[in-house]
């Protein structure tokens, strides 16, 4: 596509479409590519979303994309981006298809992804009955016998968290615990059991959890599961072309989604570490109106250079 548009975006996420509707409101010509491989696919609903409460992350997408119909200057494209090229007002974009777009300001909306935890049994019951945030998830398991792989000060701070959910709740922190004394004495106090045993398997019926077997022979029952996942970047493109990220793989952005490269912006889950869908859509709303008001100004001094004195 030799035509410049004005701003390409890479994710098609909350954040990607919700940034793609804001600038299509505002009438600039938007590409989204989007790889359809996201992070959520695991998971049967979409919570904490007003309006799509329970939705599926497919049905999420689908609607969204069908409400972006409606304005001509948005396109999506099934895409992978490989890598991204040039300064700020024209940079290339080129996809695993060898198609290069170029734009005028690139919008990274990448999320993160999930590394392989070594638990066996895990994979089945994920995205059914065991999650990593009780605030998108937290409701459906209320009042339920849970356990809680996690470990060190992510396990102190958990345990204070699922207490507004159920009372029924055991730490396994799968090796050990990392916790300080005084962390032990709090949660002993509070009588939450915890097991720094390495986990053997998680045993389950149709992704529905059963029991956890730790390998000193600990049995226990549960019916839900919440875990301290282990993410990285989603890609690996706003370092290649200089962005700033920090050690957890998120792109470095100030209240406005810059990133430290002029031209270059990123929201959601790929600039943030809050992790909630709702939250990725406002921060892809937030930047796609900075890049629409820097797009406007850069327009305006343009015209005025070729306005007669």
């Amino acid at each position: 596509m030799n035509q410049k548009m004005d701003v390409l975006i890479i994710g098609g996420g909350p954040a990607g479409l919700n940034a793609a509707l804001v600038l299509g409101r505002a009438r600039k010509h938007v590409v989204v590519i989007d790889d359809e491989r996201p992070r959520n696919w695991v998971t049967r609903e979409t919570h904490g979303f007003l309006t799509r409460d329970g939705a599926s992350p497919r049905d999420f997408r689908k609607v969204a994309k069908e409400q972006i119909s409606a304005y001509p200057s948005v396109h999506f494209v099934g895409d992978t981006a490989t890598s991204v090229t040039g300064t700020d007002g024209d940079f290339q974009v080129t996809t695993a298809q060898g198609v290069v777009y170029r734009a005028k300001k690139v919008l990274f909306t990448v999320g993160k992804k999930d590394l392989p935890l070594d638990i066996n049994g895990l994979k089945e019951v994920y995205g059914k009955s065991a999650f990593v945030c009780p605030y998108c998830d937290g409701w459906e398991l209320r009042d339920q016998r849970l356990v809680i792989i996690v470990n060190g000060a992510k396990a102190f701070h958990m345990a204070k968290t699922i207490s507004g959910w159920t009372s029924q709740y055991t730490i396994c922190t799968n090796g050990p615990d990392e916790l300080t004394d005084e962390q032990r004495e709090e949660l002993k106090q509070h009588g939450v059991p915890v097991w720094d045993s390495p986990i053997r398997s998680i045993e389950s019926n149709e992704g529905m959890v059963q029991q956890v077997v730790l390998e000193d022979g600990t049995k226990i029952s549960c019916t839900g599961i919440f875990f301290g996942p282990k993410l990285t970047a989603g890609s690996e493109l706003p370092q290649t072309i200089g962005c700033d990220v920090t050690d957890a793989g998120t792109v470095v952005v100030d209240e406005y989604g810059k990133t430290t490269v002029p031209g270059l912006f990123s929201a959601g889950d790929a600039a943030s570490e809050l992790y909630q869908a709702i939250t990725a859509a406002s921060l892809g709303a937030l930047t796609a109106v900075t890049i629409n008001s820097e797009l406007n100004m850069e327009a305006w001094d343009e015209r005025g250079k070729h306005v007669n004195p």
